[in-house]
């Protein structure tokens, strides 16, 4: 039976039971007696196991075999809970996820999993995993290294091939090398080797494969099967030859134990299912409630669709956006009330069907912020501070392309608010506080837009440090520093290559983190927010658009071109004299109720050519950048449409103030401003 129909759902489904066992492991951790957990976690990994083994991933069947028997013994009261089984479970479920995801990218899903399936076996004695000596463990993966090739590494075409070669009088060598540490071309040298044994004989495998070691992807040693009619020290003298090899060992092939343990491991496969059988005969009060499950018809309500299809889907409907802009200009233009009908009644079904196809594509936050308990978890411990990470809103909802980038951005957040914010138990004790400390995820909506915050209850920001290390950095002057106000010298941290961390760590003190975080955000058309007090916390609030294709603008006149200010931006619109305007610091402004607001000319910004000359009143379109606000002078307002955001392309990226263009109902096209860039 071919396999590969039910490759991309083993896939999917191998994610969401490792996704379950994250998370209901993080859940047992916090509440241990709890047993309904590690049933759960059991379910799922049996499952897992049952589907690894059908599609013929043993490695990955294997590993998860040994976790549920720990479970197993777990929910029988035989093993104790410790913070250390949790360590081994947890990198259990890592290599696991490992596996999974090598099978995604295409490869065999094979890992090096001896380290942790020895801890694995020591819990399931009773023993601790702690008193596993590096020496057994680095024992036991030199023993895999060797066996990896030898005990059930060959396949039955490969198997006869050796078997026929030594038929006819060739030998079969296992050919280990290893190669310098400080060896820089790595695949240069297995070329070199590859070629020598080529001319000697004939290669049968390799270990790891030929496309992982033509791209560097194995550490200094790698094994090399093949017949030959020479001899293993002529063999071994000619690899040696090469140049940066720097071991070579060449062991003869025993086919017979070969071929007896390819079977063994075969019979071993075929014994995963039978264990299941073992299990079914001693039903469970859940086998009785998923026997009355409604199965099909929850199955029937849910389709997977690959996400290149939406994709398409989504091209084709801005098209259709496109065309019906230039409709809506045609019966405006021909002022048929036939036609005029017809295209509003197009409108309103486009309309719906634009609702339709971006809820498509939303996906919950909830896959984002899945990965992050476990992360938490683990930083919580290499810091030796306590920490509760508490989520809300995971249900809120974003376009898939706003939450392909928004991973990144907060796992900086949030491992800055436990770098820098959360602090040790006994400085929390010390000051009055709960020695756990604390941090809330939160996602909500809010018109347009998703708001995501990152509250602690930490040490807060210190603005005398923040402002010396900016003062020391050149960042500002003493002069400025005097008139910041408490938010704007908070987000001095945003700058590049800053950092108030002492001493550099592998969670933060590079100052790489922040300004990224910043600069990501805002190429999403979004904006971050800072807010704290001192030994209290700090809040970090992040504004992302819903969508990012279909967007609703102001489209304006600047002499004979048109520009779209996106809504998201603009505060308001004002009409205002000329002989209101002010200069302040060379800076041309307005008294705008009570503020001073700058004024940005954009015909002089991006350099239209005058045709027509400046009336005595000059129309404003007000923005906002967080704080911060300023009027752009344009010629006159058009009004507000749905426009699809278009990128420049590869040889526009340089444009400034640009983020992209679209095409009108008359075929013009109208360059979007970015607001962000216009206000510094």
């Amino acid at each position: 039976m071919d396999m590969n129909q039910y490759l991309e759902v083993f896939i999917e489904e191998s994610k969401e039971h490792l996704q379950t066992c994250s998370e209901q492991l993080l859940v047992l951790e916090k509440n241990p007696e709890d047993l309904s957990v590690v049933n759960e976690i059991f379910r799922s990994a049996h499952t897992l196991k049952g589907m690894s083994a059908t599609m013929g991933y043993e490695d990955l069947a294997n590993l998860t075999h040994k976790m549920e028997n720990v479970l197993d013994a777990i929910r029988n009261n035989q093993i104790v809970l410790s913070p250390e089984l949790f360590d081994v479970i947890f990198l259990a479920v890592d290599d696991l996820e490992a596996m999974v995801m090598s099978i995604a990218e295409g490869g065999d899903g094979k890992r090096n999993v001896m380290g942790v399936v020895h801890q694995l076996e020591m819990i399931e004695k009773g023993e601790s995993p702690v008193s596993s000596t590096i020496a057994e463990v680095a024992a036991a993966s030199a023993v895999l290294e060797k066996e990896e090739m030898t005990v059930g590494g060959y396949d039955e075409f490969e198997w006869t091939v050796l078997q026929q070669s030594k038929d006819q009088g060739f030998n079969s060598f296992e050919i280990s090398i290893g190669l310098r540490e400080d060896c820089l071309l790595k695949a240069a040298r297995v070329f070199m080797v590859f070629e020598v044994l080529e001319k000697s004989g004939e290669v049968i495998k390799s270990h790891p494969p030929v496309e992982l070691l033509e791209e560097e992807q194995f550490d200094q040693r790698f094994t090399i099967a093949m017949v030959t009619t020479e001899s293993s020290d002529e063999i071994k003298n000619k690899i040696m030859k090469v140049s940066e090899v720097e071991q070579v060992v060449v062991n003869a092939l025993d086919l017979e134990h070969l071929r007896y343990a390819a079977h063994s491991k075969e019979d071993k496969v075929t014994e995963i299912p039978k264990q299941e059988t073992n299990n079914a005969e001693h039903p469970t009060e859940y086998d009785d409630r998923k026997k009355q499950a409604p199965v099909k018809t929850a199955s029937s309500k849910t389709i997977r669709v690959n996400i290149e299809r939406l994709d398409i889907l989504m091209n084709l409907f801005e098209e259709l956006v496109i065309d019906r802009g230039r409709l809506d200009q045609i019966s405006s233009d021909l002022d048929n009330q036939e036609l005029h009908e017809t295209v509003e009644r197009m409108s309103r079904i486009t309309s719906d069907l634009q609702t339709i196809v971006l809820n498509m594509r939303m996906v919950p936050v909830e896959t984002v912020f899945n990965r992050f308990p476990k992360m938490v978890r683990q930083l919580a411990r290499d810091l030796n501070k306590k920490v509760n990470l508490e989520i809300n809103g995971a249900e809120t909802e974003l376009d898939r392309t706003v939450i392909d980038e928004i991973g990144d951005p907060l796992v900086h957040l949030i491992r800055n608010a436990m770098d820098h914010g959360i602090e040790t138990s006994e400085e929390r004790l010390a000051k009055g506080k709960n020695e756990e400390g604390k941090i809330l995820l939160k996602a909500y909506h809010s018109g347009n837009h998703v708001f995501i915050e990152i509250e602690d209850d930490g040490a807060g920001i210190n603005k005398d440090r923040v402002l010396n290390k900016a003062l020391s950095n050149g960042i500002l002057t003493k002069e400025t520093a005097a008139t910041l106000t408490d938010k704007q010298i908070y987000e001095l941290i945003f700058a590049s290559g800053f950092s108030t961390a002492e001493t550099i760590s592998d969670v933060s003190g590079r100052g790489v983190g922040l300004d990224v975080v910043k600069n990501t955000i805002e190429s999403l058309g979004g904006s971050v927010a800072i807010d704290s007090k001192e030994n209290e916390g700090s809040i970090f609030l992040i504004q992302l658009p819903l969508t990012l294709s279909i967007i609703s603008v102001m489209l304006v006149a600047i002499q004979n071109e048109k520009y779209a200010i996106p809504l998201s931006s603009i505060i308001e619109t004002a009409i205002i004299k000329k002989a209101d305007i002010m200069n302040a610091h060379n800076q041309q402004v307005i008294d705008f109720r009570g503020k001073v607001l700058p004024l940005l000319f954009l015909k002089d910004i991006f350099e239209v050519p005058i045709s027509q000359e400046e009336e005595e009143s000059l129309s404003v379109v007000i923005v906002r950048k967080g704080d911060k606000l300023a009027g752009l002078v344009v010629d006159s307002f058009i009004g507000q449409l749905e426009i699809v955001l278009k990128s420049l392309g590869n040889y526009l990226t340089s444009a400034f103030a640009i983020s992209g263009a679209t095409i009108l109902g008359d075929g013009q096209v109208a360059l979007i401003i970015d607001c962000n860039t216009l206000i510094h």
